[in-house]
């Protein structure tokens, strides 16, 4: 690693799915198997979008959701194994928390399994007031009766 060119990026169209679905692959458990199609949906829907690359690798990544102003969530920060312990992640949520859609936000909300520290050292807290959370598998049967409903309530 000792001639490194690293350049952060917030443009989204110059993200390569596929090195982003082999990033994840090695450096998450969690994110395992994400499909290409699925990974261009969430970086769609997604502000800001961070990479991290040396020279063209994609080395790091991290996106996250907000309404600007009150809430936001960040997800799926990594860093490739070989550039972890670097100074690199820490620059890369740092690099997610100033921007322009992020900086005024009231609360920054994410879900870690085993990098408390980590995040702590940036400024956050362990939070145990929100921890619920609804594994939506696209359960036809609930989908249908709320579809039912709101078609009645609507005069349908």
């Amino acid at each position: 690693m000792n001639d490194l060119q690293i350049k952060f990026s917030d443009r989204k169209s110059k993200i390569d799915l596929y090195q982003l679905q082999e990033l994840l692959n090695v450096s998450a458990f969690w994110a395992k198997g994400r499909s290409i199609e699925d990974l261009g949906i969430a970086i769609a829907n997604s502000e800001p979008v961070i990479s991290v690359c040396d020279r063209d690798r994609l080395i790091g990544f991290a996106r996250a959701t907000s309404d600007g102003i009150y809430r936001a969530t960040i997800w799926d920060v990594v860093i490739h194994p070989e550039y972890q312990h670097s100074g690199l992640g820490s620059n890369l949520v740092e690099t997610v928390l100033r921007h322009p859609r992020m900086k005024w936000v009231e609360r920054i909300y994410l879900m870690t399994t085993h990098h408390q520290g980590f995040y702590e050292k940036i400024g956050f807290q362990t939070n145990s007031t929100t921890t619920m959370v609804l594994h939506n598998q696209a359960n036809h049967a609930f989908v249908s009766a709320t579809e039912v409903q709101l078609q009645e309530s609507l005069g349908g």
